[in-house]
Formats: C-alpha cells, structure tokens, sequence
C-alpha cells in the first residue's frame, strides 16, 4: 500500500473509504448526493445532462481507482498532494472489486440517512443501486492499468460513467474504451501558465496534453472540456483557450470556479474564488471567440455550460 497508515486514516476522517484488496481505489459521497437525498437541491451535472442521460444525483457514485496516482500537483487542488505518485506502484485491484467496494462502503456511509426524518426515502432506497459512475474522485484515472475494463465494467452493468483525465496519457486515450462522457482538464492557455498551475510531475507535460486534446475528435463519446478558474492565475486569455476548443472540438465545455475548500486553502486564499459573476464574463468571451453557445449555468457550483 502506498498510503501511509497515517494518510489512510486522514483521509478516511475526511469522509473518504479504501476500497480494494490493495486500497488504491476510493469512495467519498459527494455533497450533491446528500442534499439531493434531502430534498435541498441537486448537482449541475444532472441540470445540465441529466434529461438526456437520466442522471440522478442522489444515484451519483463518486469514485477513483487511483486516487494515490496523479501526475499533476495542481496548486487548485482539494486534496494533499504530497501523497500522490506520478507512476503506478504495488499491485492492481480487477475493476469489478473496486466498483463492488465502491457500491458497498456508499450504502454504508449512506445508512445514517434511514432515521432522518427529512430524507426522501424513495431516493433513499434507489441510491442503494447507483446508475451513474463519476470517474473522477481523486487521482488520475488514466494511470490506473485496468482502466478500459473498469468503463466496460460500469457499462455491463448499466451504468453510466463520466471519465475526467488531466491529459497526461495520450497512450492510454488512444486506445480507451469509451466512457457514457469524457472530460479532459484544461487550466491553462500557455506553457508558463500551465507549469505554474499544473506543476506537472512528468516531462513534457504540455506536450501531453496538446496530444490528448489532438485525440479528442476522434471519441463518438459525449466529449467536454472542463476549465477550472483560478482568479490572478488563469481566468485570462480566452483567444488563447479558443485555440484549444478548436483543436478538440469537444461537445461541451464547462467553465467552473475554483473553490476554496480542502488542502487548497493552505496553497490559495479565497480571493482567488472567483464570484460567478467573473466565470460568466469570461464564459460570454469564450463564446465569442469559438461560436460556441452558453445554454445554461448553475450559480451555486459557479459554473457555465458551452455547447458546440
């Protein structure tokens, strides 16, 4: 295990739970989960696709099978990032484990909800068998050696998979079976931007992504750019994102705020949040440049949809 005795236990205070012979798979409930089960509103992933693939937030099951692996240190990022590996170590849990222990630590972490009085207990007992799989906990999904099986396996089962990646194995893109929607993270413009926000722990990083994004019109998936703005960092420059949209061709593109929450707030302060205000802005200029069309938005997560 390359988790420390310490960082397991962190991160399981955190509200995080190993799944796996090997504990490099986790599962985490996510906020929108909880809120949807109580009746207070639900994520934009089900506002913005949720009528055409019949997501549901409270059916959401929020997963990685790599969270100690990641080749970027994103200074925007959650999580503790000097636990992570840029290169698989130890041995590798069948995806059908993971996604099992995934299903199973959720519907325990979930449990408590049976005795509160405002929970929906319709979706209560639906969450019990989650239909859509977030593939993008923690971790770069990419590194995980299985990964085609894991999306195969999501779909045998009927399930629908949302895969984010950073870009960083355009190998493994090649030849990667397709995902219900495939997201890949662009968070800069330019090289010096990128090395300063990304801190990529591989070389040639940029070169990586630029590939991956090269790669992208070739998936017949559902295909989106996220952008993760970071105010005084890398909320600028839209002619210089628009050459990446062109270049991907992608569906969708989500622009997001940065949020201060997590191990970030050690790296950033909270006026690098933009207000939603600012993410709309820069989504209108996006727009501009790349004839793509802003078709909804979600305030509370600050966030733009852009559809081609």
């Amino acid at each position: 295990m390359v988790i420390s005795a310490r960082e397991l236990a962190e991160l399981e205070r955190a509200g995080y739970r190993f799944v796996g012979k090997h504990k490099h798979g986790a599962v985490k409930v996510c906020h929108w989960t909880r809120k949807s089960l109580l009746q207070r509103g639900s994520c934009y992933k089900e506002q913005f696709y949720g009528r055409e693939l019949g997501m549901q937030s409270h059916r959401c099951l929020q997963f990685t099978p790599s969270l100690p692996f990641c080749d970027h240190r994103c200074i925007y990022c959650w999580r503790n990032i000097n636990v992570t590996h840029s290169n698989w170590v130890g041995e590798v849990d069948e995806p059908a484990d993971i996604l099992d222990g995934a299903i199973s630590a959720q519907r325990k972490l979930l449990s408590g909800f049976g005795g509160n009085p405002n929970v929906n207990k319709k979706k209560l007992k639906e969450a019990q068998e989650p239909k859509h799989c977030a593939i993008s906990l923690a971790g770069e999904p990419t590194i995980y050696p299985k990964i085609n099986e894991l999306v195969e396996e999501c779909s045998r089962r009927g399930m629908t998979s949302f895969l984010v990646t950073n870009g960083m194995h355009p190998e493994v893109l090649e030849h990667l079976a397709e995902p219900t929607q495939l997201y890949i993270s662009v968070v800069a413009s330019d090289l010096e931007t990128y090395e300063a926000v990304c801190q990529p722990t591989v070389p040639d990083g940029w070169g990586r992504l630029n590939r991956s994004l090269e790669l992208m019109p070739s998936f017949t998936c559902r295909r989106v750019i996220r952008l993760t703005l970071v105010k005084g960092l890398n909320l600028k420059d839209a002619p210089g994102y628009a050459k990446f949209i062109e270049k991907a061709a992608p569906d969708f593109i989500e622009a997001k705020s940065y949020m201060w929450v997590g191990y970030s707030r050690k790296r950033l302060t909270l006026e690098n949040m933009p207000l939603h205000g600012e993410v709309r802005e820069f989504s209108e200029a996006l727009a501009r440049e790349t004839g793509y069309k802003l078709v909804d938005e979600s305030k509370v997560s600050r966030v733009i949809l852009l559809k081609g």
